[in-house]
């Protein structure tokens, strides 16, 4: 039997560590959509330089293994600005996993007919408002079931942000660990709760998407 004061202690810094977890998946899926949209729409819409270094970012990003990417972002903005580690870890999570969405996203815009521009243009609009308010509506529904499996490979990424010292989840299970001694308990209750918020997750982006399938 494990004695009770070391479940409470267990449970203690994992939920602690579960906050940060999700503020740091949170923050990253929306830089990560940020970046990807806005790449995906320069690769597919901009002029030749500016597509070629949208593709230059995603292709070298996605080449390079994200916990790569994220020491070589900390230690290169530990030596210009002052961030915390979290916020530090978040950004970088954010921009390796930018690259990623940026090909659901490319591919959604390419989906998407080119007669819509065509029209869009012919009653009027402008390039840019006819891709902001005929294109992108579109493509993001169609991006919708690429981007809930990316919803969830950034919430278990969100376990590499523990290199740089970031207290989430996997980090805070190590710290139990070898204060309790009991290294299985503390993994695997840090998997149970991986478990259930990546069903929760799932289940939620699920819906949307059948939503989304409804009013299609």
């Amino acid at each position: 039997m494990v004695p009770l004061d070391k479940i409470i202690f267990l449970f203690e810094y994992l939920l602690q560590g579960l906050g940060v977890t999700i503020g740091a998946t949170l923050i990253a899926l929306a830089l990560g959509f940020a970046l990807g949209t806005s790449t995906a729409v320069i690769r597919v819409y901009g002029n030749r330089f500016a597509s070629t270094l949208a593709a230059a970012y995603s292709t070298i990003v996605r080449a390079v293994p994200v916990v790569v990417i994220i020491f070589i972002l900390f230690l290169v903005i530990a030596r210009f600005i002052d961030l915390s580690p979290f916020l530090s870890g978040a950004l970088e999570l954010g921009f390796a996993r930018g690259a990623y969405q940026s090909e659901i996203f490319r591919g959604a815009l390419l989906s998407v007919p080119p007669g819509q521009m065509k029209a869009a243009r012919a009653i009027g609009l402008s390039r840019l408002k006819a891709i902001r308010f005929i294109i992108m509506p579109q493509a993001l529904r169609l991006a919708i079931p690429a981007w809930s499996n990316e919803a969830t490979l950034v919430l278990k990424d969100s376990t590499l942000v523990y290199v740089i010292g970031v207290p989430e989840i996997l980090r805070q299970a190590q710290y139990v660990s070898a204060r309790t001694l009991q290294p299985f308990l503390a993994y695997g209750a840090a998997a149970a709760i991986y478990l259930v918020i990546t069903f929760l997750v799932t289940r939620v982006l699920h819906m949307v998407e059948r939503r989304n399938r409804l009013m299609l």
